[in-house]
């Protein structure tokens, strides 16, 4: 027996600490508010903390004010985390000292379901769906703290027409709530495919910086791995490429290793395993997802070599002679490719002249944009072209930008990344078909700068 005095101080002693720990815990709750800029769309307020006056002091401090840059901001006590997407502003408020990872994390991921669930994110969409979005944060957050927020676990259970039309029978709550409380909440046991097929695509966008004089300024490749999975059961899948340090490891002499930088893994790998052996463990969520991303900063392959030549004829023309030379095997090819080369700001005509493609003046943009649809591996194209100038009272300097080049390119990766294995085990043991696919694309990021005879001004 343990006497009434000890046992009353045990017991304040015991709510004292679990009052203490609440409070630690509670740093991590958030309220949402999604903001057109002119009105509040969806207010949901899990704490008596703050009022929806709150959303008022967000517009006023924040969106009102053009000097306000950061997504983090602290008025007095209460910290607003937003995220623009499409002119809307997803904000999540606190009063405690939260986790600012875990908070912009959360507002992605609800970024990203809502896109899963009806497409593109807009002030027109959430007006349309503000019942199901209200059901989704809801779902995901749990009376301030972030929960569950797969999107196949979601969409088992949260439906919309276009997602599952017919309702689900009573039994499917149970496999629900195993799937979200088990070892693997991404993915269901009871998945049954009479095709089982994995599709790997690996998608790299190169960064190019290249000055005057054909000095390499900056080259690098932001990559990611996205996969299909159509797989029946609970497969685990061992995913190989030739990371340097497998190849350094086990196959000394090999001189295709890749050396790879910042690798970032869905949450169903394995990283125990990976940091033993290099080796991608782990056991696919159904449908689609992004397995990795990763850098690669060294060794990278140039897809095209561009050869710009601009003469200023007098002062009054300028002449340019562009060639572009396919970088990579005669059986690839690359597509969609678009030239934006800058022309001087008095610019008035320009004659161009292309033999591969089609080429064209527009005087709104200051540039001549070459459209070339396919060009072949060692195969060479030329653009010429003579810019016509008008003569100015008042002098202006010209930046001199750099031609931008976008394209894509199949079965080729600028990081020489290679898939060298996917095997899929499960203990049904059947046969899966596993496809492979590179894709090597520039937008906005391969630039190459461009000199003159003589400095250029007008």
């Amino acid at each position: 027996m343990i006497p009434a005095h000890l046992a009353d101080k045990f017991a304040r002693h015991f709510l004292s600490s679990i009052k203490r720990e609440r409070q630690v815990f509670t740093a991590r709750f958030i309220d949402i508010v999604i903001h057109s800029g002119e009105q509040v769309l969806i207010s949901r307020l899990y704490r008596t903390d703050f009022k929806r006056s709150i959303a008022d002091v967000f517009r006023i401090q924040v969106i009102s004010n053009s000097d306000v840059r950061s997504p983090i901001i602290t008025l007095g006590s209460t910290s607003f985390f937003h995220v623009r997407v499409n002119n809307l502003y997803v904000v999540a408020v606190t009063k405690t000292n939260a986790n600012a990872a875990l908070v912009f994390e959360y507002c992605y991921r609800l970024i990203s379901i809502a896109k899963s669930y009806f497409g593109k994110v807009d002030e027109e969409a959430v007006k349309n769906n503000f019942v199901l979005i209200y059901e989704l944060i809801d779902e995901i957050n749990d009376f301030g703290y972030p929960q569950n927020s797969e999107i196949d676990t979601l969409k088992s259970y949260i439906t919309t027409e276009s997602i599952m039309s017919s309702a689900y029978a009573a039994e499917e709550s149970s496999k629900i709530t195993t799937q979200a409380t088990g070892a693997t909440s991404w993915r269901r046991g009871d998945v049954k495919y009479k095709k089982n097929e994995a599709f790997v695509d690996v998608v790299e966008t190169v960064n190019l910086s290249m000055s005057a004089k054909g000095t390499i300024l900056r080259a690098d490749v932001d990559g990611h791995i996205q996969m299909r999975a159509y797989l029946s059961g609970t497969p685990e899948c061992k995913f190989g490429l030739n990371d340097k340090l497998v190849i350094d490891k086990n196959e000394r002499g090999v001189s295709d290793a890749v050396e790879l930088d910042d690798c970032r893994f869905h949450q169903c790998v394995r990283l125990t395993e990976f940091d033993a052996s290099r080796t991608i463990s782990f056991i696919p969520p159904d449908g689609e997802f992004e397995l990795m991303r990763y850098r690669c900063t060294s060794n990278v392959k140039l897809p095209l070599r561009i050869i710009p030549t601009v003469n200023e004829i007098g002062t009054t023309q300028v002449s340019y002679t562009v060639t572009v030379k396919g970088n990579f095997g005669v059986k690839l090819s690359a597509t969609n490719v678009v030239l934006k080369i800058p022309t001087p700001l008095n610019t008035t005509t320009v004659d161009c002249k292309a033999a591969n493609g089609k080429a064209k003046y527009v005087p709104a943009e200051n540039l001549v944009v070459w459209k070339i649809p396919r060009i072949q591996g060692g195969q060479e194209c030329t653009f010429t072209a003579t810019a016509d100038l008008t003569s100015t009272t008042v002098r202006q300097v010209w930046a001199r930008p750099p031609i931008d080049v976008d394209f894509q390119v199949l079965m080729f990766t600028a990081s020489g990344l290679i898939v060298r294995f996917l095997k899929v085990f499960e203990k049904s043991n059947y046969h899966s078909i596993k496809w492979v696919r590179y894709l090597t694309k520039a937008s906005g990021s391969y630039q190459i700068r461009v000199s003159f005879g003589f400095p250029i001004g007008f």
